[in-house]
């Protein structure tokens, strides 16, 4: 509470995550862990006072009536969100009245996200989504994962790859990577908790339910059981991180080896926590390279993450002579040499404006395939009544010359460079060797050489 009088404030109530006050002003709502309660403004409560018995509580519900209540206030939350008065020029009232004809249809939840995505669709723009909502659950069964490629060999299946992690990280933990697993590429697995592995089985069937569970492998140098040893493994629940990195640490050497040792590669997952994360682990090692490939492929988006590129873009202002050592630059830790940067038709959102930005502010050109086209961006509306969502896009891009921007179009690249099947086959990355031939070619008329130390000075009187 804060007292305007004393101009002071004070602890009311810890270990409070939600609080709702009464119209009167007289007593409140609250959450506290797992628990409800409803008491007064007065004095200094206690987070189990009025705590509410909820074992019992139960609502009924009446479907229809809230599908039919959720259509129209998806309808309003775009009506009063949506970034464009105009709706696109669509007849928002006579929309409304076209999708309510095909309620008295609806059986599941589903069906009413169907009609939700088509009445909302109608306005042409990404980013509207349907989220969530009141829907039967189907209890599913896990798996885990080893990490690794199989490959089949002599009736068994054979270790082709093992995807090397950070073990100390959660998410990125590779269980035959870990201490004590001591387990090659090319061994067999030839049983999983005792019960024998061959090549006419379903080798996933063997994993269920073990993700974090520990397992008992038997593993051999060669397809016979009598050369076995045993082993205990914890799988993970999804691999996909670890063959993420693996692709990115990849490229990372491919473009080393292509520039031979020229060019760094930094990777952007997306605009948000793990872009900034991913663009601080991968930028500032490679700062002092001759030029920088960036590859933002697939990018997720999030924010506009203008700060990747004004970093990107910093331009030299001095040197400093330290006695022993070399000369150093400022801005520190930052790159003057050519760039590019790759995109593709996955990256979208802010994935869409830091490649219109990186051309935009002459950073450097662009490489692969135009960009999903996502820019009308999206902000905080409304929840329905069931718990599920609609987003209602509120913001579009325009450009300084007054125009509508990037929104259903995308960004081009300077360079078009398609991925056939083929060459993804085949181990190859057109688009990657494209970038690296763009700024090779660019270090012949741009590279950067550092201005050599002057005379030092003479200052006696």
């Amino acid at each position: 509470k804060y007292y305007f009088n004393e101009r002071k404030s004070d602890t009311f109530m810890t270990g409070v995550s939600r609080i709702a006050v009464s119209a009167d002003g007289q007593k409140f709502l609250y959450r506290a862990g797992n628990n409800w309660g409803i008491t007064s403004l007065k004095g200094k409560p206690k987070n189990t006072d009025g705590k509410l018995d909820l074992t019992r509580f139960e609502i009924r519900v009446d479907p229809p009536k809230e599908w039919a209540q959720m259509l129209r206030e998806a309808w309003r939350l775009n009506r009063d969100y949506f970034y464009a008065p105009n709706m696109h020029g669509v007849d928002w009232e006579a929309n409304l009245k076209r999708y309510e004809e095909y309620l008295p249809d609806l059986a599941h939840r589903s069906d009413l996200n169907y009609i939700l995505s088509e009445m909302l669709g109608e306005l042409c723009v990404g980013h509207s989504y349907i989220r969530g909502g009141a829907a039967s659950q189907v209890k599913r069964i896990g798996g885990g994962l080893l990490g690794a490629d199989f490959m089949i060999d002599k009736g068994r299946y054979r270790i082709q790859k093992i995807y090397s992690g950070l073990n100390w990280n959660p998410g990125l933990r590779a269980p035959l990577t870990e201490p004590g697993v001591n387990v090659a590429e090319g061994e067999y697995l030839l049983a999983v908790n005792g019960r024998e592995l061959t090549s006419d089985m379903n080798i996933f069937m063997f994993f269920e339910n073990t993700a974090d569970q520990q397992v008992e492998l038997l593993v051999s140098p060669t397809a016979d059981p009598a050369d076995g040893r045993k082993i205990k493994v914890v799988p993970v629940s999804s691999e996909s991180s670890l063959r993420n990195r693996d692709w990115i640490e990849g490229n990372r050497k491919k473009v080393e080896e292509l520039s031979g040792g020229k060019l760094g590669y930094v990777y952007l997952p997306n605009t948000g926590s793990g872009g900034y994360s991913y663009f601080n682990r991968y930028f500032f090692p490679q700062s002092d390279k001759e030029g920088l490939v960036m590859d933002e492929r697939f990018n997720g988006g999030g924010q506009v993450a203008n700060y990747i590129i004004e970093y990107l873009n910093k331009d030299l202002l001095n040197y400093w002579a330290p006695r022993e050592g070399p000369d150093y630059e400022s801005p520190f830790a930052a790159n003057f040499g050519p760039k590019v940067m790759i995109i593709n038709e996955y990256a979208g959102s802010g994935g869409d404006w830091m490649p219109f930005y990186f051309r935009e502010a002459g950073v450097g050109k662009l490489v692969g395939k135009r960009t999903w086209g996502g820019l009308v961006g999206i902000g905080g509306v409304p929840g329905l009544m069931d718990g599920g969502s609609v987003t209602a896009p509120g913001f579009g891009i325009f450009s300084k010359d007054g125009e509508w921007i990037i929104e259903n179009i995308g960004v081009y690249p300077d360079y078009d460079v398609e991925m056939t099947p083929k060459d993804v086959i085949a181990g190859r990355d057109p688009q990657l060797e494209k970038a690296v031939q763009v700024v090779l070619e660019e270090l012949k008329d741009k590279k950067y050489n550092k201005t050599p130390r002057p005379e030092y000075p003479v200052r006696k009187r």
